[in-house]
């Protein structure tokens, strides 16, 4: 290496500031890094995690053993092996498995961040072996006020989600909260989900003195020898920042999935609607490439349903892309191909409908069903919250209408005569009290409250007839929340080469990283828990490893 002149030395530099970076960020600086330093490439903290959910899938947690539900290692093991058999390392499994638990713990103890068992959401495959159809496994957040951070409040970004914010996802679904509480929750900025999981994080990030240095884009990672030592990044004029790292570098910049070439290159199958921040183009993964690392899990995705809103609102002009896991699992609704069919359990949960979207027609050389529409009718939109817009409110610019399911497949590029037969065959099944096509309903997870009606009983929480016109499409992409491929890692998250080999000074954490559980989504939180546990593992094992330098 050339002798660099250097803007600013650290002893842990962290790329990002979503969930893993901040987690990476605070563990370093808890167990013995005392200068760490985040750099941020827009100008705002939280990634994708303050836009999303906010819930961590963290089996045999503490949380769930205090509210009464047991768990073991077999269950765990059992259940991922089911729904990738053979597929997953055992060595990072492991560690996630071992440390994910011990994160919770650390950061109850240590953060503002607090978290709950959300006792009866269930796995997301809750029929495999080893699964908690009763829940247990994904956490929920606590509300957080805003409040706390002052002036810093401003720099979370904002939410996508389409629940009320002023508390946790329990009391927004359960309608738990009464007026006064409300109230008192407005007045004092509380939020709950992404929101208080990224805030609570950001929080303990400005209690350390941890600096985060905005507009500050990562794009080369310096080597001495075969050891990374700093990083060269470049500030919102274009111009060079450079930052020593004395101890190591940890990439945790979300995945690529606004980068039309590296989706192109690697994913399987189409990805149109990314849903996550769209700063999420691999700066991490081609900086990785650079130094040598090895990838895994490159064509897999988390996947996600997305609904394009045409008006952007996204910084720099990007397309803004809507949440669709809810709409298409309420009574009332389906999801049809072009020849007007169904197919695919509408009430899924959303990764695994992602994959539905890949199948390949031989003969017409295409993809089977894409594009596909979600097919809803009056009494559905009378009823129940669309995307962005209330029950019974205006009819959104994205949505299609019509009088009759013949002149809305007509406005769609849909086959009149197949959605036609297929909403007179699926309403005969809604009557006989069973989806005898896909099964919808015969699960705990598709009748579960969250999107499921609770004022019917299974399967119809999930199941509804479509016959009360006017009818209406929405055009659905084939979103995701990430992607789940990047740099390979080992147990202690340190980024491993082609031979196996631990690239000395650099970690990745998130879903900048090879995801530790392959392309499984095991339930509510299923990026989020792996990810914050490898930037626990990240941040520990810079603070108690000193380079030999």
């Amino acid at each position: 290496m050339t002798e660099m002149e250097w803007n600013r030395e650290a002893d842990v530099v962290v790329l990002g500031s979503g969930g893993a970076a901040m987690t990476a960020a605070i563990t370093a600086h808890d167990f013995g890094a005392k200068d760490v330093v985040i750099l941020e490439r827009n100008g705002m903290v939280g990634g994708t995690t303050a836009m999303s959910g906010g819930m961590l899938w963290i089996p045999n947690n503490h949380h769930q053993h205090e509210a009464g539900i047991e768990d073991s290692d077999e269950d765990i093991v059992t259940y991922l092996d089911s729904l990738a058999p053979g597929m997953l390392d055992p060595e990072t499994l492991w560690a996630f498995m071992q440390n994910g638990p011990e994160m919770l713990r650390y950061l109850a103890e240590k953060t503002p961040v607090r978290l709950c068992a959300f006792a009866d959401f269930p796995d997301y495959q809750p029929y495999s072996p080893g699964a908690k159809p009763d829940g247990g496994r994904s956490l929920d957040n606590e509300a957080f006020s805003f409040e706390r951070l002052g002036k810093w409040a401003t720099r979370v970004n904002p939410s996508k989600m389409a629940y009320p914010l002023r508390g946790s996802l329990m009391e927004a679904i359960r309608g738990s909260l009464d007026e006064e509480t409300l109230a008192e929750r407005e007045r004092g900025d509380y939020r709950g989900l992404g929101q208080a999981l990224a805030g609570s994080l950001f929080l303990a990030v400005l209690d350390r003195g941890i600096p985060v240095e905005f507009e500050k884009r990562a794009r080369k990672l310096v080597k001495d020898g075969d050891r990374i030592v700093g990083v060269i990044a470049e500030d919102a004029n274009g111009k060079p920042y450079t930052v020593r790292a004395r101890r190591g570098v940890v990439i945790a910049t979300g995945g690529f999935e606004w980068n039309e070439t590296l989706v192109k290159t690697f994913v399987r199958g189409p990805l149109t609607g990314p849903v996550s921040v769209p700063e999420n183009e691999g700066d991490g993964l081609l900086m990785a490439i650079e130094a040598g690392a090895q990838l895994g899990n490159m064509q897999n995705a988390f996947w996600m349903q997305s609904v394009l809103e045409f008006e952007p609102q996204h910084r720099s002009a990007k397309p803004n892309y809507l949440l669709g896991s809810d709409e298409r699992a309420r009574p009332g609704a389906i999801l049809v191909n072009r020849a007007g069919k169904r197919f695919v359990n509408e009430a899924a949960n959303y990764n695994a409908l992602g994959k539905s979207l890949h199948a390949f027609d031989a003969g017409t050389h295409s993809y089977a069903n894409l594009p596909y529409w979600l097919i809803i009718d009056q009494r559905y939109r009378n009823k129940y919250h669309t995307f962005n817009t209330p029950a019974g409110g205006p009819v959104p610019s994205f949505m299609m209408q019509a009088d009759t399911l013949e002149e809305l497949a007509a406005k769609a590029g849909i086959d009149p005569a197949g959605l036609t037969a297929t909403v007179e065959r699926f309403n005969q099944m809604v009557r006989n009290g069973h989806d005898d096509d896909f099964n919808r309903g015969d699960n705990t997870y598709d009748n579960f409250y969250m999107w499921g009606d609770m004022d019917f009983d299974p399967p119809h929480r999930t199941l509804g007839a479509i016959d009360q016109g006017p009818f209406f499409a929405v055009k659905m992409e084939a979103g995701a929340l990430g992607t789940a491929g990047g740099p390979k890692t080992n147990a202690d998250a340190q980024v491993v080469d082609w031979d196996g080999n631990p690239i000395p000074g650099l970690y990745a954490a998130g879903n900048a990283m090879a995801a530790v559980l392959g392309d499984v989504y095991g339930g509510a939180g299923g990026t989020l828990g792996p990810g914050m546990t490898f930037g626990y593992i990240a941040g520990r094992h810079l603070a108690e490893h000193l380079p030999n330098v």
